[in-house]
C-alpha cells in the first residue's frame, strides 16, 4: 500500500504541478488580449529575442545547411540523383530543422535569461515591489515576453531557413559542382506553401512555448541563489524537450 500511496501522490504532484502551469499560460493571455499592452517593454524582448539572437540563427544555420548538403550530396550521389539536392535541404530546413533548431537556439540564449532575470526579480522581491506599487506583474513581465516570443522566432526561423539553403546551395553548388538551376529550380518544384506554413505553424506554437515555460520557471523558483540556477536549468532542459516532443504531435497532425 505504501508504494501505491506513493505512486498516487506523485501523480497528484505531477497535475498539480500542469495545472498550475496551465492557470498561468491563461492568465497570460487574458492580460496579452486586455489592453492596455506595454509597448515598450515588448519592443524591449522582442529585441533582445530576436534581434540579439540573429548572429546565432545566422551561424546556426548556415552550417546546418552546409552539413545537409555535404552529407546530402554523398548519399544522393549514391544513387544518381544529386538533381535532388536542392529540394532534399530545402524540405528538411524548412518543415522541421529550421523551426525545431532555431527554437532551440532561442531557448538556450534566451529563454535561459528569461528564466533567470524573472528568478532573480523574484528572491529579490522586486515582482512584489511591482504589485505594490500598482503594476500587474503579469502585464509588466510575463506578457511582453510571450508576445516578443511568438513574433521573433517565426521570423529568426525564416531567417535560419533562407542562410541553411544558401549554405547548402554553397557546398553543392560552389563546391560540389551541382548545377545552380538544378539545385533552385528542383527546389522550387517540390516545396510548396503547406510545407512554408507547416513549419511557419511549428515556430509560432515553439516561441509560445519557450517564453512560457522560462517565465513560469523563473515566476515560481526556489530561494536564494541556487534557486535561480535550479529553475534556469529546468527551463531550459523542459523548453528543449517539449519543443521536441511538441514538434512530433505537429508534424503527425499537420503532415
Amino acid at each position: 500500500m505504501d508504494s501505491v500511496r506513493k505512486l498516487g501522490a506523485l501523480a497528484l504532484f505531477g497535475l498539480r504541478r500542469a495545472g498550475r502551469m496551465g492557470l498561468f499560460l491563461g492568465k497570460t493571455f487574458l492580460f496579452a488580449l486586455s489592453p492596455p499592452l506595454k509597448i515598450r517593454q515588448l519592443l524591449r524582448e522582442i529585441h533582445f529575442i530576436g534581434f540579439q539572437s540573429t548572429l546565432v540563427i545566422f551561424l546556426t544555420g548556415a552550417f546546418s545547411g552546409m552539413v545537409l548538403g555535404l552529407q546530402g550530396y554523398y548519399t544522393l550521389n549514391r544513387f544518381g540523383s544529386e538533381a535532388f539536392l536542392g529540394p532534399m535541404v530545402g524540405l528538411a530546413l524548412v518543415k522541421e530543422l529550421g523551426p525545431v533548431l532555431a527554437a532551440l537556439m532561442v531557448t538556450g540564449r534566451a529563454g535561459s535569461a528569461m528564466a533567470a532575470e524573472i528568478g532573480i526579480m523574484r528572491i529579490t522581491e522586486q515582482i512584489d515591489a511591482l504589485a505594490l506599487m500598482g503594476l500587474n506583474p503579469f502585464r509588466y513581465l510575463i506578457v511582453p515576453k510571450l508576445l516578443a516570443g511568438i513574433i521573433t522566432v517565426p521570423l529568426l526561423t525564416a531567417i535560419f531557413d533562407v542562410i541553411g539553403i544558401f549554405g547548402g546551395y554553397l557546398v553543392g553548388v560552389k563546391l560540389l559542382g551541382v548545377g545552380r538551376g538544378v539545385y533552385f529550380g528542383e527546389m522550387a518544384n517540390y516545396i510548396d506553401m503547406k510545407d512554408i506554413l507547416g513549419g511557419l505553424y511549428k515556430s509560432l506554437s515553439f516561441g509560445a512555448l519557450i517564453a512560457w515555460i522560462c517565465s513560469y520557471k523563473g515566476y515560481y523558483t526556489g530561494f536564494g541563489a541556487e534557486g535561480v540556477s535550479k529553475a534556469t536549468t529546468q527551463a531550459v532542459v523542459l523548453s528543449s524537450v517539449s519543443i521536441l516532443v511538441w514538434d512530433y504531435f505537429m508534424t503527425s497532425l499537420l503532415f
